[in-house]
């Protein structure tokens, strides 16, 4: 692709939403690159939609950020901001640690009736 050609609309979808998360996240472009072994400018390119990005970079993207690939392809639909945060927190934690929050969102669901009833 030239300068003077039009990304791609798939390209930049994909790109938004890496760059939007990456953000979030509060990674810079630098940590990705030295965390998934691909090139910073690779990253603005595919971030700005001037590069498509491969099967394994998008793996490598997902992977790091904690989020599903189908969210950064547009398949998932919107994603649950609830969700992805609550896999982002227990991403690195034991498996027996990970068995006591669910028991506790768990309880929280089944507890005290209908969630309606609870406060926000």
């Amino acid at each position: 692709m030239t300068a003077s050609e039009p990304a791609d609309p798939e390209w930049v979808d994909i790109g938004r939403r890496l760059k939007q998360v990456r953000e979030y996240l509060n990674l810079s472009q630098q940590v990705v690159s030295q965390t998934t072994g691909v090139p910073r400018s690779a990253i603005s390119d595919i971030e700005r939609g001037q590069r498509k990005v491969d099967s394994l970079e998008l793996r490598k993207f997902a992977r790091l950020y904690s989020y599903p690939v189908g969210y950064f392809l547009g398949d998932d639909g919107p994603a649950d901001a609830s969700v992805l945060a609550l896999t982002r927190a227990v991403a690195g934690l034991t498996d027996d640690d990970k068995d006591e929050v669910i028991r506790f969102a768990q309880f929280l669901r089944f507890s005290a009736g209908s969630t309606s009833k609870r406060p926000k």
